[in-house]
């Protein structure tokens, strides 16, 4: 997890404090149980005495509970009660549930909704089976923009400004590593322009495949993005372009018809971008 950068920090309008406050709630995952202020600062890249007030300070307005017996944290109701309510306000996330036990019963795959966090999607929403047990995520589980199917149909879902700043943070995240994932969601463009959805095959995970297509409402929220997974020897490349990724496009669509919502781009204005530009991350990021 990244610091503020600068930029962010002298913004007069932005509470640092806040911001690091947040950083420490975020640092607890699904299944973590408890974490101390060494774990908590690794995570961060706070400086300990920093975590150590903030910790002390979380657990005063009930957002923490101390295990004084570990000298460790866990999350506290009240820092959980704030996921909830967002999961409450989130209809896409019960209206997409029959369209999604659907699709789940038909290809045997695990069927997920998910927002973006920062450079990972986070699901708030999943239909799983007992045919998917090889698909250990479940809500609240994060999986990353740049490899899986979902975060693909996510990134490719937004405008020239929203790419350009989703690229920014996964350029800064993974530094190094960032090259060879830019020519995977390059290629996932090609991917959602011919066919309307995205996919990954052994790219996020090597036992696992995917297809992703993404949402978007006309009240401006989103865009949210659905997958369909499985282990990747059920879920290979040509059922998941032949018939896991059309099933899932057709869920969406359906969907979208019972929100009022509306895709952000046609594959047509994707096939646009991709000519015009050559390599499309390269463009969002700012090189011409």
């Amino acid at each position: 997890m990244k610091r503020t950068g600068k930029k962010t920090a002298t913004d007069r309008n932005f509470v640092v404090a806040l911001s690091r406050g947040l950083d420490v709630l975020r640092a607890f995952q699904p299944n973590d149980g408890l974490l101390g202020n060494q774990e908590i600062a690794a995570r961060t890249n706070l400086p300990k005495p920093t975590v150590s007030r903030l910790t002390y300070t979380l657990t005063k307005l009930g957002y923490l509970t101390p295990v004084p017996r570990f000298e460790k944290y866990q999350l506290a109701p009240a820092a959980m009660s704030l996921g909830y309510a967002a999961l409450a306000n989130l209809g896409v996330r019960h209206l997409s549930e029959p369209f999604r036990d659907e699709v789940m019963r038909a290809t045997g795959g695990a069927v997920a909704v998910g927002g973006r966090d920062r450079h990972s999607m986070i699901y708030f929403g999943q239909s799983r089976g007992s045919e998917t047990l090889g698909v250990q995520l479940d809500v609240g589980s994060r999986v990353p923009i740049a490899t899986s199917a979902m975060g693909r149909a996510y990134f490719w879902a937004l405008d020239d400004e929203g790419r350009a700043e989703v690229s920014r943070i996964l350029r800064e995240h993974y530094g190094s590593r960032w090259p060879k994932m830019r020519d995977g969601l390059e290629r996932s463009g090609e991917t959602v322009a011919k066919y309307g959805f995205a996919i990954s095959v052994g790219d996020w995970h090597d036992d696992i495949g995917a297809a992703g297509v993404a949402l978007k409402l006309n009240d401006g929220t989103g865009p949210y993005a659905f997958n369909c997974g499985a282990p990747a020897f059920r879920f290979t490349e040509e059922r998941l372009i032949n018939d896991i990724g059309p099933r899932l496009l057709a869920m969406v669509r359906n969907i979208e018809a019972a929100l009022g919502g509306l895709m952000p781009h046609s594959k047509k204005d994707i096939s646009k971008k991709l000519k015009s530009g050559g390599k499309v991350a390269r463009v969002a990021e700012g090189f011409r």
